[in-house]
């Protein structure tokens, strides 16, 4: 048995070996530590091996999805070793004492999931291939629990921010690749011809002529993804729908450090709360919230998309009843995607083809509603036909399936009664045969007057008469009529005949009704799955008037308005709301202040100054929100929006180390300033608060300043810049689409009142001893940076302050025009040096560190070359 195993988790490769023996998954070595860790479960021994006790542990087959889920939540990959023969098989093939023959029949990784216990259903679960040829980068995504298949045209450049939007549960690339968080496959798997044959092969024509224009890195990508998904499903490749192209610049450009930042699907601490989708999603199934996260992930770019999404939402903004209706009735449709992913996957059950049942019907219904309707929106008469077409289905599946059929077909009962007659009589025969058991039951009591005998059955015996130990003596006698079985310690068991000839009846009956019902279960699979496009094309449709509903649902109760999307690059908002904000404080009673944004060819750059915790923060998140929202189809929080369409998205707004990285809290705010800078173009939307904080006053303030003027004279974004760099504001006397603004705040009574308000003009002062009064210092400690405020407040009257003469500087596109000195070291030391002041000890020193500077080796007196 060793041997079988070891061969196998060689054939496993690194994932977790789980190894079927009878009711368990067993785990050994090394296998079993890491799963008795991460599981919590005993870890014990198995004889020995190389001289030592094997380390074993092993978890209940029955119950194996939940320590599987566990396992890959934890970043484990499990192969899964079944066995393909009984103990009798082997037994008749091989002898008595044959080792049952075991296969490695699945690769459970984080990527390839379809069970429903270890899904979130209300996310997607994206396996991601990256191929790159002819210089060229795409993306192949697939989400096997649905058969969603896309693939992604980009660029190295666009190439993070592609990953960041799909947010894989497992990404792969060849081998030797520079993507370092990616699994490596072998680079043959990622060749591009061979990509075009697997991708032929798998929808089954000679060209791919009528899917799209495909380049050599898309048949690449494609191609790793589809010998991927096959290496894990052991030759089972599961149900993939054909492929949808689409290309970087067809949605909003959005990085993952701007995801990040604005908590777009999920909150900075991990999870959905405290996310832009959390305070939006109103969806009332899984696949509906599935595809809302996706649109709030990929906003789009193609204006007339957008309309078509707003047309629907806004319709069912103004039809209540029509709203509430449609709601009530996808509420009982079950997440048909899914379940069809799990019966093309060979995973499916008889639930799955009554959720098929209930699903398609409910969608059947809403089909007939929506066609009654006189003046539709164009999505609906898009969407309307994908939900008729399943009356066939439908109706055979309610004719052969009962109301509610269980998740396990292996104890059968869930062919419907009057489906086939032949199985109605096998149930009829065992049900007959049960009645006759019970009659026996009874006659042996009056027979022996053991008013607690008991017929039972088990796995091991079948039926079996028993009795307390104290009757047992009684029915052992030769002329009892029964046979002894088994003595236990409080109860002997006994057979007999007629017992047994009923017990044959019974028994043969039911395994001809599993049987039965099995083979029903392979045609309704097979009948269901000939349709699969189709009801997959119905599953998108219904999560698509989900989505439309809850986003309507959403701006009714929040007041919401419909942006005005226009070709110019301006954005327009009044009364602007940030939705998350304004919800948790709705939760306290509490109301948020709305504000204004104007920016416009004129005044595209704001400078907003103002207190800390005066809101500025708060105010540039919202204005992105609204970009993203607006452009995925959503009304949004405001009394009227006006937007011209955003390509890039950036938002650089608070920031954290990343030491794992080597990166500096100030490190990581210049990266993606730097990635700000080189990326965002006329069309772009960017937010940056406090650029330059991260270092010295003097450092901060001139990064900040050249920051500005780029943005200004270089990018020419629209952009909101939050700063406490009060010496910025001179900038608006020379950059004439620059704007001040700050947030306003009052002292009253030495009491610092935050308003909230965003207003035209710079702040007047910061108020940061007010704020630091208000997290409590202690008074002695503000009574001390008071006396240094005022010193310092006093230098900067006399000296014009930190930026004095910046007025004198040419502007960014001037100065960058002039050549940057070349850094000579060795000429600056030179003029560092204060050779008056030097002693002949200082003076050598001094020598040896030019000659150093000059990279020259010098032995110093008193030492050995190289110390």
């Amino acid at each position: 048995m060793m041997a079988q195993y070891l061969a196998l988790k060689a054939e496993a490769e690194d994932c977790l070996l789980f190894y079927r023996m009878g009711d368990f998954f067993e785990l050994f070595f090394e296998d079993a530590k890491i799963a008795s860790a991460c599981l919590d479960i005993a870890l014990t021994a198995r004889g020995e091996h190389g001289g030592e006790a094997v380390p074993m542990c092993g978890v209940p087959a029955h119950a194996a999805e939940g320590y599987l889920a566990r396992l890959i939540k934890a970043g484990h990959r499990v192969a899964i070793a079944e066995q393909t023969e009984s103990p009798e098989e082997a037994r008749r093939a091989r002898g008595s004492k044959a080792l049952v023959q075991r296969a490695i029949v699945r690769l459970v990784t984080a990527g390839t999931l379809t069970e429903e216990a270890l899904l979130d259903a209300r996310a997607a679960n994206w396996c991601v291939a990256v191929g790159e040829a002819a210089g060229g980068v795409a993306i192949a995504a697939a989400d096997i629990s649905t058969g969603r298949f896309e693939i992604i045209e980009t660029n190295t450049a666009a190439l993070s921010a592609e990953l960041a939007q799909l947010n894989a549960a497992e990404v792969i690339a060849a081998e030797g690749g520079a993507l370092a968080d990616a699994r490596p496959r072998p680079r043959a798997d990622f060749d591009s011809g061979r990509g075009e044959a697997r991708l032929k092969a798998l929808l089954g024509v000679a060209t791919l002529d009528g899917f799209g224009q495909f380049s050599r890195a898309a048949l690449a990508a494609a191609g790793g993804l589809v010998a991927y998904l096959d290496h894990t499903a052991k030759g089972a490749l599961p149900f993939l729908r054909p492929p949808a192209l689409r290309r970087s610049e067809q949605a909003m450009a959005i990085d993952a450090a701007t995801r990040e930042s604005l908590e777009l699907t999920q909150a900075q601490g991990g999870g959905r709360k405290g996310s832009l989708l959390d305070a939006v999603d109103r969806t009332v199934t899984g696949a509906g919230a599935r595809l809302l996260a996706a649109d709030i992930a990929a906003p789009l770019m193609d204006r007339a998309r957008i309309e078509a999404r707003l047309d629907l939402v806004q319709w069912l903004v103004e039809d209540a009843g029509a709203r509430e209706g449609l709601r009530g009735e996808l509420r009982r449709a079950p997440d048909i995607g899914r379940a069809l992913g799990r019966l093309a996957a060979g995973r499916g059950g008889p639930r799955d083809l009554g959720q098929l049942r209930d699903g398609l019907d409910a969608a059947w219904t809403l089909g007939q509603r929506l066609q009654r309707l006189a003046e539709p929106p164009a999505l609906i008469a898009e969407i309307a036909p994908k939900l008729q077409g399943h009356g066939a289905l439908i109706d055979t599946l309610a004719r052969a399936l009962v109301p509610s059929p269980p998740l396990d077909a292996a104890q059968g009962g869930y062919i419907a009664e009057g489906y086939d007659a032949v199985l109605d009589d096998l149930r009829a025969a065992g049900a007959g045969g049960r009645r006759a058991i019970a009659a026996l039951e009874a006659d042996y009591r009056a027979q022996t007057g053991i008013q607690a005998l008991k017929i039972k059955h088990n796995a091991v015996l079948g039926y079996h008469i028993e009795v307390p130990a104290k009757h047992g003596d009684a029915l052992m006698r030769p002329e009892s009529g029964f046979t002894h079985r088994q003595t236990m310690a409080g109860a002997v068991r006994f057979n007999a005949p007629a017992l047994h000839e009923v017990a044959l009846k019974v028994t043969q009956a039911g395994a001809h009704a599993l049987a039965a019902e099995a083979a029903h279960l392979e045609e309704l699979t097979a009948l269901a799955l000939s349709a699969r496009e189709a009801i997959a094309a119905t599953a998108d449709a219904l999560a698509r008037l989900d989505v439309a509903a809850g986003l309507a649902e959403r701006a009714a109760e929040g007041g919401w308005t419909r942006p005005l999307l226009v070709d110019q690059a301006c954005f327009e908002v009044a009364g602007g709301r940030h939705p998350v904000v304004e919800a948790a404080l709705a939760k306290s009673g509490e109301r948020f202040v709305a504000n204004d944004c104007r920016l416009s060819e004129d005044s595209r750059l704001w400078l907003v100054t103002g207190p800390n915790m005066g809101g500025k923060s708060t105010f540039l998140r919202q204005n992105a929100l609204i970009a993203v929202l607006a452009q995925a189809g959503s009304f949004v929080p405001a009394a009227r929006a006006r937007l011209g369409l955003v390509d890039r998205l950036f938002s650089r707004v608070g920031a954290a180390d990343n030491l794992a990285r080597g990166r500096s809290t100030f490190m990581v705010e210049m990266v993606e300033t730097a990635a700000i800078l080189a990326q965002a173009g006329p069309r772009s939307f960017v937010i940056l608060d406090e650029v330059g904080r991260g270092t010295s006053t003097y450092d901060g303030l001139a990064i900040a300043w050249a920051v500005v003027e780029a943005i200004h004279e270089q990018n020419r974004c629209r952009c909101l810049f939050a700063t406490h760099y009060h010496e910025l504001t001179r900038l608006a006397e020379r950059c004439e689409a620059l704007s001040l603004h700050h947030v306003r705040a009052r002292e009253w009574k030495g009491e610092l009142v935050l308003l909230h308000e965003v207003a035209p003009g710079p702040a007047d002062r910061s108020y940061g001893l007010a704020v630091a009064r208000l997290a409590g210092l202690p008074p002695a400690t503000i009574a001390r940076a008071k006396a240094v405020l005022a010193k310092l407040e006093a230098g900067r009257a006399k000296t014009g302050g930190l930026a004095a003469g910046l007025d004198d500087l040419p502007l960014f596109a001037a100065a960058a025009a002039a050549p940057e000195r070349e850094v000579d070291a060795l000429r600056d030391a030179l003029a560092a040096l204060d050779i008056d002041a030097l002693s002949p000890r200082e003076a050598l020193e001094a020598l040896y560190r030019l000659k150093e500077v000059a990279g020259g080796a010098l032995t110093r007196p008193g030492r050995e070359a190289g110390a």
